[in-house]
């Protein structure tokens, strides 16, 4: 039986190498976000049936209809990746507009609630029952950069939610795990890798980065695992980068 995976935010970055990766290992993929050309484009890479569909994560309209167009397509889900994410620039946390608080809660946390409520609807009954999701964290989920509280809470609730999901999963055989990923080479680290961002102690240092790919590999691990494993929590990062000792 061919199984169907969702990637949320897979038109660019993490999302679209996982994407592609995913249908190279078999799954039938549905790339889902908001820019349709960026999507097609992704799909038509990932071969293997991908489908690009349109969908603001924030929305629980959207969100609902694009599962149910899921279900109503192909039956079942069996893996879900929550990798939908958005940033803010870097600002004292006294001077964050509410709107990018918003924003970058809502897509981040929110997004990742809505869809996993609705991945929850979808394994909880069909058969085989259950099914996995994958939640990106960030290495943000553990500690931050200076400047970035709405997008360090965003990715800490998603520690939460990837607890909180493991466990409510248990009894219909849904399994909940995280990636946290430090500096793949995509547009979200461009800067710190490339001018130089800002650390801790003030000042503004270029950081390592590595190859997207892998994390897409370990995507395909974790999603490829029976359903008796699970990968709770992974870190995959740039080897230099300063996670270890930041702050």
């Amino acid at each position: 039986m061919t199984k169907v995976a969702l990637v949320t935010g897979a038109g660019s970055g993490i999302g679209r190498a996982a994407a592609i990766a995913l249908a190279g290992a078999g799954f039938t993929v549905v790339l889902a976000g908001r820019r349709l050309e960026h999507l097609e484009d992704a799909a038509a890479s990932a071969g293997n049936g991908a489908v690009a569909l349109t969908c603001d994560v924030r929305d629980p309209a959207a969100v609902a209809a694009l599962f149910a167009e899921i279900d109503s397509r192909f039956g079942r889900l069996d893996l879900l990746f929550n990798n939908a994410g958005v940033s803010a620039p870097a600002t004292k946390l006294e001077d964050v507009a509410f709107d990018d608080w918003r924003s970058v809660l809502e897509t981040n946390l929110t997004g990742t609630f809505l869809c996993t409520q609705e991945a929850f609807r979808i394994m909880k009954r069909q058969n085989p029952r259950g099914g996995r999701i994958i939640n990106n964290g960030s290495i943000s989920a553990s500690v931050p950069r200076p400047g970035a509280s709405a997008y360090t809470a965003a990715k800490h609730g998603i520690t939460g939610l990837t607890r909180s999901t493991s466990l409510d999963g248990r009894a219909y055989d849904i399994a909940c795990g995280q990636i946290d990923i430090g500096n793949a080479a995509t547009d979200m680290v461009a800067k710190a890798t490339s001018v130089g961002i800002v650390q801790a102690s003030g000042a503004v240092e270029v950081e390592p980065s590595f190859d997207v790919s892998h994390v897409a590999d370990a995507v395909v691990y974790m999603a490829s695992l029976p359903p008796e494993a699970n990968v709770q929590f992974m870190t995959v990062m740039a080897t230099k980068m300063p996670f270890i000792g930041r702050g």
